[in-house]
Formats: C-alpha cells, structure tokens, sequence
C-alpha cells in the first residue's frame, strides 16, 4: 500500500512496482484512508509518507501499529537526520528521501520484504550450473562451489530482477549500504569471481552479461 496526498508520485511508484512484477498495489492519500485500508486489506508493507493533508506519518505509523505489524518504509522529503531518525526510532522497517532512484526503491522494499517474510530460497537454473541460496552453493556439474557473503547477496539481487538491468549504483548500495560510492571496483571484482563460479567459459559469459555504461543482468534459464 502507497499512501502520499501527490496523485503523480502514487502513479509513478506503481508503474514502479508494476514493473518490478507487483501485483496489488492500493493507495490512500490521507491518515483517514490509510487506516481504512490497511484494516479492510491488510496489505503486506506500507510505503509512507511523512507529510499528509490530515496529519502526519509518523501518528499514522504509530495509529497502524495498533492493530498490525506490517512493515513500513518511510519515502519523504522530508531528509533532515531528526526526522529520519524518529522514523527508525518509532519502528520504520526504512526511510528513503525523495527524490529516489526507481531500482533503490524497489531493492529497498525486495530487503524489507525478505527480512520480514522469511522463506527458503528457490533453485536459480543458470545455464551450465544451479544457484542453491538456501545452502549458498553452486551446482556445477559435479562440483559443488560456495559462494561468498557478497557473492550470494549480489547473486541474490541479481536473482530477484533475472532479466533486467540492474545498475552499478544499486548493485553498490544493495553490497555496501547508503554510502555505496567508491565501490565500483570492488564489484567488478566480485563479478569476476562469480563468473568464474558459474560461467562455462567465465571469459565469454552467458549468464551474468554486463551491459556497458548501466550495469549487468542475470540471465536465468525457463
């Protein structure tokens, strides 16, 4: 559920989310609407803003968290550092700043989502090997490769968006947080390993294809 009083900003995270490969998405634009929807369809995470038309979103978290423990990102710009932290203090799962990168977004709430709703990670069909995330491992032939931390995070991210650019920028932020400049390096090297884990020929990849200038994408078999 979004809720924002900015018609324009609810139809732009929804075409968001839509093509991240969201199904339901519901919106509100007051205090009043949200409480409304969120008690009649009990959503399973509330993007929120701070400002609204009859009240504000901190009293409305505080309000929702009465009848439920769905996780809550805050998206505002409102940026000052007090309100960020009495959006984490009150028990905001995160706080994003307009304005906002789509992919952060979407990545943002992939971590909430994951983080909140526990499950055993699926098999990935790559072509020449298996990704087990559960067990952090590689299938490949007969061999059986781990995968480091980052490896499996950045695997993993990889994984959730198979098919689509995911940029250097969010790639970055998704390994090493809010301050993910400076890493680009870093990645590459990750990337080279990784290739050399599930690539047939890692110099001619198949799987993990780097698109120039925006990032890379996860090929995954159908």
């Amino acid at each position: 559920m979004l809720v924002d009083d900015e018609q324009e900003l609810l139809k732009m995270v929804t075409d968001i989310l839509k093509d991240a490969g969201f199904e339901t998405i519901l919106t509100a634009m007051s205090v009043k609407d949200a409480v409304l929807t969120a008690k009649n369809a009990n959503p399973d995470l509330i993007v929120l803003d701070v400002m609204l038309p009859d009240g504000d979103g901190f009293a409305l978290m505080q309000q929702l968290h009465t009848f439920t423990n769905v996780p809550i990102i805050f998206l505002t710009a409102k940026d000052e550092a007090t309100d960020k932290l009495s959006g984490l203090g009150l028990g905001a799962d995160d706080y994003i700043s307009k304005p906002f990168m789509p992919q952060e977004l979407v990545l943002r709430i992939y971590a909430v989502l994951r983080r909140t709703y526990k499950e055993d990670s699926p098999l990935l069909v790559l072509d020449g090997c298996t990704i087990d995330f559960s067990r952090a491992e590689v299938q490949k032939k007969d061999k059986i490769i781990s995968l480091t931390a980052k490896e499996h995070a950045l695997l993993e991210t990889l994984a959730r968006n198979a098919g689509k650019i995911v940029t250097v920028d969010a790639l970055c932020e998704s390994l090493w947080g809010d301050n993910p400049f400076g890493y680009e390096n870093s990645l590459n090297a990750h990337v080279r390993r990784i290739r050399e884990k599930i690539e047939i020929n890692p110099s001619k990849p198949v799987s993990l294809i780097t698109i120039k200038g925006l990032g890379y994408k996860l090929i995954a078999r159908k």
